[in-house]
């Protein structure tokens, strides 16, 4: 059995489900201050929106495209003991609008410089035990690295430009450090030296080339590094089979949250949660890289099992035959010190 030193992995991260008021309204239920906040309205179609410790409460970025980071002065408007307060800004805050929020926990402040690198860090929060840290740096437009402050080295690492326009880069362990994906894209995984500089991560750092995404000359950039924590969280990647009797995806524990992505071709980024659908099958996906609304369809369906997640749909995007995916899932272990099981549902 996997064994965890997270007893409860919601303090760390936890979905919250929300409704909208076009005013302004404190949420609350998170059960933790978070550090890193990303809200979707399920029902329409506006863009994904975030928020973190690092950069500012008002500071706004869009997962689903390229846009340089923005002041948003109506959206969340401060992160609290329990969860967040919003204003009336209509992604985050719609009357009567159905709403997600996604949110994790790093170093419970702002963080201070990291040194480790080539390039000293603004500031990095960071949680060893959950295995997360968010960074903020200036890029040098030529080779470096920067500290992550995670003792380990991460799996994912997640780079957006905030000075200028560009891609939200990703480094995945499974696809090696000569490849990325864009969060913000369908496009299929790609080769590219100037992004990682063809240098896997390590305990310490992690390595840029000179791409103006990660590493603009002058021009700032967030970077959200995670590692790989036993029973809490899993990167890795599985081929589908095309049917609905679909892969099971091993993690070790029961998941919360899961992001797939085809790696082998070109198709959305797909998001499930406990929370939107709290029962199997799970059909309700997000897609990341596009403000398009919550779908319900059999064919992007999952289980959310005891010990991992087992592929229902057989929509190319999740479970193509002979397609490869990477993914990203967090959970609750099978058996903590704390002796909680987690059961399949």
């Amino acid at each position: 059995m996997a064994y965890t030193t997270i007893n409860k992995s919601t303090d760390y991260f936890n979905t919250k489900l929300y409704t909208g008021n076009n005013s302004t309204q404190s949420i609350t239920g998170v059960g933790f201050k978070p550090d890193w906040v990303w809200v979707k309205q399920r029902g329409g179609t506006t863009n994904h929106k975030t928020s973190d410790i690092v950069r500012g409460v008002t500071k706004a970025l869009q997962p689903n495209d390229t846009d340089a980071e923005a002041t948003d002065s109506n959206g969340i408007t401060s992160f609290d003991s329990d969860g967040f307060s919003l204003g009336a800004g209509g992604d985050y805050n719609s009357s009567s609008a159905s709403q997600v929020s996604w949110n994790w926990l790093a170093g419970g402040s702002q963080g201070s410089s990291n040194t480790d690198g080539s390039i000293n860090t603004t500031y990095t929060s960071v949680n060893t035990t959950a295995g997360f840290s968010i960074s903020q740096y200036t890029g040098t437009g030529s080779n470096a690295t920067v500290g992550h402050g995670l003792g380990v080295a991460p799996n994912m690492v997640l780079v957006k430009s905030l000075s200028g326009g560009g891609d939200w880069t990703s480094y995945h362990s499974v696809l090696g450090n000569t490849k990325y994906m864009r969060l913000n894209s369908t496009n299929a995984v790609g080769t590219q030296s100037s992004y990682w500089n063809d240098t896997s991560p390590t305990s310490t750092v992690f390595s840029l080339g000179s791409a103006g995404d990660t590493n603009t000359n002058g021009g700032t950039h967030v970077a959200y590094c995670f590692a790989e924590k036993k029973g809490y969280s899993k990167f890795g990647s599985y081929i589908g089979n095309g049917n609905a009797n679909g892969t099971f995806v091993y993690t070790g524990f029961k998941p919360a949250f899961v992001i797939t992505k085809m790696s082998s071709g070109s198709d959305n980024w797909a998001l499930w949660d406990n929370k939107r659908e709290p029962f199997n099958v799970n059909d309700n996906i997000l897609r990341a890289d596009t403000s398009a609304a919550e779908t319900s369809n059999a064919a992007y369906a999952v289980d959310f099992l005891s010990n991992g997640f087992k592929l229902r749909g057989s929509d190319g995007k999740i479970n193509g035959n002979n397609s490869t995916y990477i993914y990203m899932a967090f959970g609750q272990s099978i058996v903590g010190s704390n002796n909680i099981p987690a059961t399949a549902r």
